[in-house]
């Protein structure tokens, strides 16, 4: 075919990424015969080819337009009558470069057109390199290609919209629509297709997916109840996938040992100034429960009193009115020492004793018998101090180790050893500390609380469950740990392990969060998401990034709300600006993007968009990608269920998609009001309100 057939236009104008072209007065309909086909020329979505040079830059068509126009008779005064004439508005997305021998791709302008420069229409060729120019997967370079199929183009439906899967994941995502717009059925769709392509005669088997389902929705997406219903086909690849699911009815469990001090500053809100202190020492102290066990800390009274008793002559002792003050014992007699021997020796019995000593008869009434034990007072209570100093900076280190301890007897023992400590010369800080004890204590009796964190497990025979714990979030338990002895691991996640493919990897792991009450949502998934975090940056340098792990947050506006501070929206976001050295990422799905964490969204590089029609989130996902996509995001409002527009370094240039439909689909089915409505149903009410109460 000629070049001169190809012409459909010229161009007007040329601005940093939009071209005005009109269309020539010969071609009066939408489409355009060639030698093999018929072509269209001014369709929205549809593309256009603009020859610079060797090269060939390819324009999304956005805007068609028809305006008339008066044409003047320079040689006479006659004016012949309006004629029509049209004008397409297109972004440049890309080129179509010479590579060698070859043609390919690139996203990108950096020749640009001139004014009159002329407009081809696109070819199947064109076409080709535009969606599929990697065809050959034998030489695919996973971390550059754009070779997963995820859904057809709607101007061009025999060609398959293609992504990056590495750049996908590696750099976070976000997928965000309405309510009702296809956003769980385009993630189930992708994962699926993920699963299922053929990676050169393999297939995926140590792939980490753990989803926060707010909705408890996914599922039936990849657990359907009855598997055998559906094709061999679909079996294959969900036994593939081996998704595990954790929570619903059977409660998502976390310990509560796992916490940091930020946690559990979060969960019980303890005021600044009086009862953080204590509660920080108190945990500090039952974290370090061997060590505190053999010596605890003297409160600051029983400082003062060996102080005085080791500054004071023996005549001064004896001297001393009897009363107590603020706390203080002011001695008299020997009865007023040996409460003070006493008190000490609950918490060093050498020093105890030794003061128990200057109290007997003998040794208080003579003062050549008291001076010897004042020095071996001394003595001990120097060395007292420097073990009680060593210990301190221990329990201040260990906080936020996630090493077992009692929580009930944080509740009682390890706060009145802390209240001792902590008190400033009187008793008072133990009403100040009353509301928050209060507070911790009736977590024990509230069920939901309890149950998720685990607060009634105290006994576990197995205190180092980290290990297996993380493992089992991951999906790997049962390759690393089910020949163990890890029984009490298993007993205390309600036997949930038991039911794992042996030795198989978990691939998906299906944390449902819905029946979580919300006091402790944001805790249990800020922490598991700490956790992950944490583990992975304790890898050797050279481990870093050998074991990506991808975190689905559905419904994010849950945890990572710009407007609301809590320990979630700080842990996600440390993983959206540290998460991709270590091999993390995530995918954020959100009805209501203006509301997300701009920290999280703004390290997010591949967005899928279904309908938005809330002004203020399309101002704000336009804020969010590149100016010069502006033009094809007007189509927001407008989208089909099922579409969306794909932005970002997964695509070759933004597109609109049409998902591939995906069987079973998660569980997110509008319901059906009139056909219920018209139908007696048996509404469970006593079965609904057992379970909500706990009793079933």
């Amino acid at each position: 075919m000629s070049i001169s057939n190809k012409v459909i236009g010229r161009v007007l104008s040329v601005d940093n990424f939009r071209v005005f072209i009109k269309i020539d007065e010969d071609l009066r309909g939408s489409y355009t015969s060639g030698v093999n086909d018929v072509y269209e020329i001014a369709r929205i979505n549809s593309y256009l080819i603009i020859p610079v040079g060797s090269d060939r830059v390819v324009a999304l068509i956005s805007r068609v337009t028809m305006k008339e126009e008066i044409e003047f008779d320079r040689n006479s005064t006659n004016i012949t009558l309006p004629t029509s004439a049209r004008y397409i508005s297109a972004t440049m997305l890309g080129t179509i470069a010479k590579e060698g021998k070859k043609e390919k791709f690139i996203q990108g302008v950096y020749n640009f057109p001139t004014l009159d420069n002329p407009v081809w229409y696109v070819t199947e060729k064109d076409l080709i390199h535009i969606f599929d120019d990697k065809q050959d997967t034998i030489e695919l370079d996973y971390e550059k290609d754009f070779y997963l199929p995820i859904g057809t183009s709607p101007a061009f439906s025999n060609y398959k919209v293609k992504i990056c899967p590495d750049q996908f994941f590696v750099k976070h995502a976000a997928i965000l629509g309405n309510t009702g717009s296809g956003k769980s059925c385009t993630f189930a769709s992708i994962i699926r297709n993920l699963f299922k392509y053929d990676y050169n005669g393999k297939k995926l088997e140590n792939a980490h997916f753990v989803i926060f389902d707010t909705n408890g929705e996914y599922k039936d997406a990849f657990l359907p109840e009855n598997l055998s219903s559906f094709g061999s086909e679909i079996q294959e690849e969900l036994n593939l996938i081996n998704a595990y699911y954790y929570g619903g009815d059977e409660k998502v469990q976390v310990p509560y040992w796992f916490m940091n001090w930020e946690d559990v500053k979060y969960l019980f809100n303890p005021s600044e100034a009086t009862q953080a202190p204590v509660l920080n020492r108190a945990i500090g102290l039952a974290k370090n429960e061997q060590e505190s066990e053999k010596l605890s800390l003297l409160p600051n009274y029983l400082y003062t009193d060996i102080e005085g008793i080791l500054e004071s002559s023996s005549e001064d002792l004896k001297k001393r009115t009897g009363y107590i003050d603020y706390g203080n014992w002011k001695w008299k007699n020997i009865n007023e020492i040996m409460n003070i021997g006493c008190a000490v020796k609950i918490h060093d019995s050498d020093l105890g004793d030794a003061i128990l000593l200057l109290s007997n008869s003998e040794n208080f009434n003579n003062a050549s018998n008291q001076e010897p034990l004042r020095l071996k007072i001394k003595e001990l209570f120097e060395l007292f101090k420097k073990k009680s100093k060593l210990m301190q900076i221990t329990s201040n280190q260990n906080i936020d180790m996630p090493t077992w301890f009692s929580y009930q007897e944080l509740c009682t023992k390890f706060i009145d050893s802390a209240i001792a400590q902590e008190s400033t010369g009187n008793n008072r800080i133990a009403e100040y500390i009353s509301t928050l004890r209060l507070r911790m204590t009736s977590f024990l009796n509230d069920k939901r609380m309890a149950v998720p964190l685990m607060l009634k497990d105290s006994n576990i025979d197995n205190k180092e469950v980290l290990a297996h714990f993380i493992a089992f979030v991951l999906g790997d338990f049962n390759r690393f740990y089910k020949d163990e002895k890890s029984n009490s691991f298993i007993k205390n996640f309600n036997n949930s392990v038991v039911s794992l493919n042996n030795k198989k990897t978990n691939q998906i792991t299906i944390v449902d969060v819905s029946q979580l009450p919300f006091e402790v949502l944001e805790t249990v998934t800020a922490l598991l998401g700490r956790l992950i975090i944490e583990f992975v940056s304790h890898f050797l340098p050279e481990q870093r990034g050998k074991f990506p792990i991808v975190i689905v947050l559905e419904e994010a506006q849950n945890y990572i709300a710009e407007k609301t501070e809590s320990v979630a929206k700080t842990v996600f976001e440390r993983i959206a600006r540290e998460g991709r050295k270590y091999g993390i990422s995530l995918i954020v799905c959100s009805q209501r993007p203006s509301e997300l964490s701009k920290t999280v969204l703004s390290q997010c590089n591949s967005f899928i968009i279904h309908r938005l029609q809330n002004p203020e989130d399309q101002k704000y996902i336009k804020g969010l990608v590149s100016s010069a996509n502006a033009d094809i995001l007007d189509q927001l409002p407008i989208i089909p269920q099922q579409h969306a527009i794909i932005t970002g370094d997964c695509v070759r240039t933004p597109i609109q998609v049409r998902i591939d439909d995906v069987d079973p689909t998660p569980n997110s089915h509008n319901p059906k009001y009139i056909e219920n409505w018209l139908t007696e149903l048996e509404i469970p009410y006593n079965e609904t309100c057992k379970k909500w109460l706990g009793n079933s």
